[in-house]
């Protein structure tokens, strides 16, 4: 794991997070959309998450320990496990898109999501930092200019997401718009 935030670590999560992964997703629909029922989400999962679809999981440091014992590790590994594994309070899901104006392949954010009790800490920050940081590695690694671009989608009433958006720097390409009809 490594050190996130102070009180906070990130760690890579693996395909057996499938299950706890379509939970975080409906709890992020459910908060906006508190009626709807989001079980389709789990055909999402199952359609676009795979290796090559980065998960990482954020957990909270372990209580501190009383005075005169050893401090805490802070870079260790746990096993991707579920039973071993703390429960997360916030997690990245990020995959690829194609720009459709240049034709590029870029790093597409499919998730971010912080527990309510953790919002306003610079989580959010945190990760998307962590991701701006990965897709940079990922593209100088493969020299491509496809991982000089993240894109995402965001609900225009999640004012806190698009003001943190805004805050680091993203800007509207495009709008998606529905029409409903019976």
């Amino acid at each position: 794991m490594n050190l996130l935030l102070p009180g906070y670590h990130i760690r890579r999560g693996s395909t057996v997070d499938r299950a706890i992964l379509v939970k975080f997703m409906q709890r992020t629909y459910q908060e906006m959309f508190p009626h709807q029922d989001f079980s389709h989400l789990a055909l999402t999962v199952e359609q676009y998450f795979s290796a090559d679809t980065p998960l990482w999981w954020v957990d909270e440091e372990a209580e501190k320990q009383g005075v005169g014992e050893e401090p805490p590790i802070t870079n260790y590994q746990l096993p991707i496990t579920n039973h071993q594994s703390p429960s997360p309070i916030a997690c990245l899901w990020v995959g690829n898109a194609i720009d459709q104006i240049k034709g590029d392949r870029h790093t597409h954010i499919f998730l971010l999501y912080v527990t309510p009790e953790h919002r306003r800490r610079g989580i959010g920050k945190a990760l998307m930092s962590h991701v701006e940081n990965w897709a940079k590695q990922k593209g100088d690694a493969y020299g491509e200019q496809s991982y000089r671009q993240i894109g995402l989608q965001v609900f225009q009433s999640n004012t806190p997401a698009l003001q943190l958006y805004h805050q680091l720097g993203y800007q509207t390409q495009s709008l998606w718009m529905i029409k409903s009809f019976r």
